[in-house]
């Protein structure tokens, strides 16, 4: 029998400099996408600030949605999608994120590859990574293809959109992050 497993997708917006820029510029809600195996995301992914206080240094990056980047930024909106996925699949992503949990010092963040969203022109480069082109790429290694274009050129808008996902919470980050530490502590 083949199991099914529920991976959820969470985009973000915190208002941060670079967030009001790339809002801005695409005219859409959120700026930010991570990938994340449980409901309470406490095993949550993305490419993003290595340290919160300096947008300018980003890579490889486990999030806390109470602490950390989003713990300096209370007001994030957020919207969190969920999809179902089949037990081959869920094995692969998680062979894809362990390459990057063991080697996680040598990824950075590819601050050309936005560039190239912005043109139309999918910038790959080796061992760099922009949020959304991140867990695009892990969810396409992975057998879960959700947009047929190069990982490279998705963008949030592209997860917001998709009519494979399904949308479980939409508002601040901080009440879904406290509903479920509260959750945590009733069960």
């Amino acid at each position: 029998m083949n199991k099914e497993y529920t991976i959820y997708i969470l985009l973000t917006y915190s208002g941060t400099l670079p967030s009001r820029f790339i809002k801005m510029y695409t005219r859409e809600p959120y700026s930010h996408v991570s990938i994340a195996f449980d409901s309470e995301l406490k095993e949550l992914y993305s490419f993003g600030r290595l340290k919160p206080s300096n947008p300018l240094i980003g890579g490889f990056v486990r999030e806390d949605i109470l602490y950390g980047t989003f713990g300096r930024f209370p007001e994030t909106q957020c919207a969190l999608y969920s999809v179902t996925i089949n037990s081959y699949q869920y094995y692969r992503l998680r062979m894809e994120l362990n390459r990057f949990l063991t080697d996680a010092k040598k990824y950075g963040y590819n601050f050309l590859g936005l560039l190239g969203v912005m043109l139309g022109i999918p910038v790959q480069r080796t061992y760099k990574y922009f949020c959304s082109q991140f867990v695009a790429t892990l969810l396409a290694n992975s057998g879960i293809d959700l947009f047929g274009k190069p990982p490279a050129l998705v963008s949030p808008m592209d997860f917001r959109m998709c009519s494979k996902l399904n949308l479980l919470y939409e508002g601040k980050l901080r009440a879904y992050g406290l509903l479920a530490s509260y959750k945590d502590v009733i069960s």
